[in-house]
């Protein structure tokens, strides 16, 4: 036979045990009734009371069993649920991975923008030292009108940044308390089990 392990073990001890109400205890007394039952040469009317005992022993055992599988389903639930939320989290933490990257473009287009805009102030002094003439003041005010729509767009980039960095501030504080969560179920797990094997230990 192949090591056990010790899930397994607390798994086989608990469909025995329950809860640690004493099952296995029960279920012992139980099968030395049955055995003291078989062979007692006592009146029918002893034997019926003595096997009616046996049969309510028996359903307690049951209705424990069962109500342990129903805790250990529920628990798989659980499981299956935290499971979900990692996943949606992990799925969260890239796509704001890939925003921070769109926005970090952003950046680099907005500079492109400051650039271009701080050339086209250069080229508006060397044509204001021209000659005034009405194409030019055209010219003049096509840029300004250019100057104007790229710091509009330098603004929303920036107020964008803002909002997808608060997001993201927003992400990681709800992915560390998930985090200390699942680590407090876990201590807690063990220690309900360690509170149950001495109990079941003691028979």
């Amino acid at each position: 036979m192949g090591a056990v392990t010790d899930d397994e073990v607390i798994r086989k001890r608990l469909l025995i045990d329950g809860d640690g109400a004493g099952d296995d205890r029960r279920i012992n007394l139980l099968l030395k009734s049955f055995t003291k039952w078989c062979n007692s040469p006592g009146t029918p009317e002893e034997g019926f009371t003595q096997y009616q005992r046996m049969l309510g022993t028996l359903a307690q055992c049951e209705f424990s069993m069962g109500k342990t599988l129903m805790v250990y389903d529920m628990n798989l639930r659980e499981m299956e649920n935290y499971e979900k939320i990692y996943s949606n989290i992990e799925q969260n933490i890239t796509s704001a991975h890939e925003k921070i990257a769109e926005c970090k473009k952003d950046i680099q287009r907005a500079k492109r923008i400051r650039k271009n805009r701080q050339e086209y102030d250069a080229l508006a002094k060397v044509i204001q030292q021209h000659p005034d003439r009405h194409e030019t003041l055209k010219q003049l005010e096509a840029l300004d009108k250019e100057l104007q729509q790229l710091s509009h767009i330098k603004e929303n980039v920036d107020a964008k940044l803002e909002l997808r960095k608060k997001q993201f501030h927003v992400l990681l504080t709800t992915i560390q308390e998930l985090q200390q969560t699942l680590e407090n179920d876990e201590k807690s797990d063990i220690e309900d089990t360690n509170q149950e094997s001495p109990a079941g230990n003691s028979d």
